[in-house]
């Protein structure tokens, strides 16, 4: 792991008791995410440790999922492994040409996809996800679209197979700053 931390996110959530807290990392070959959520929902407290491992393009490589939730151990590892997807080792179908996971736990994964979407030129990204619905544990699709707004700091994002949409605050890392009515934040910049 990296010590050099370019930028860290911390989060409270809208939706129900919690807090997020986030460190953007280089490594040789990319970049790391290693993040702390801490929230109560209807199954009881829940207290996740994640790390989002990515290429020098932002596309996911792997991810490890490891805590408690009301009393129970909680551990997932993700990986990208030649187009297929495995989740604790087995294959999830129906993930081909996805190169982001997106943890439904947190905002912070929204960060690849802006990435790509803010060092490019393009006005839009459209970008599939292996979506961990946490605490299913399972992988879907997600399809998702990031839209310039004309804003510098705000995008359009929608999800496909929920139809969710809505307006995201993001900093310049890439890290959202407001996901509304789910998580509002801030990012510290290193340096």
């Amino acid at each position: 792991m990296s010590d050099l931390v370019v930028a860290t996110a911390h989060w409270r959530a809208l939706d129900r008791e919690g807090e997020d807290k986030c460190r953007l990392s280089p490594t040789a070959h990319g970049w790391l995410l290693v993040g702390h959520a801490r929230f109560r929902d209807e199954g009881g407290f829940a207290a996740l440790d994640y790390v989002v491992r990515c290429d020098e393009v932002w596309h996911t490589l792997s991810a490890d999922i490891a805590g408690v939730h009301d009393d129970r151990e909680v551990r997932f590892h993700i990986q990208r492994d030649s187009g297929a997807w495995l989740l604790n080792e087995i294959e999830h179908i129906g993930l081909d040409g996805v190169v982001d996971v997106d943890l439904s736990f947190t905002p912070a994964t929204n960060l690849m996809p802006l990435r790509r979407l803010l060092e490019g030129r393009e006005t839009s990204l459209r970008s599939s996800a292996a979506w961990l619905n946490y605490p299913e544990p399972a992988l879907k699709r997600l399809d998702q679209t990031y839209a310039r707004t004309g804003q510098p700091d705000v995008m359009s994002y929608m999800a496909e197979q929920t139809g969710y949409a809505t307006q995201l605050g993001f900093d310049q890392t890439g890290f959202v700053t407001l996901y509304p009515d789910l998580w509002e934040g801030e990012v510290t910049h290193a340096g």
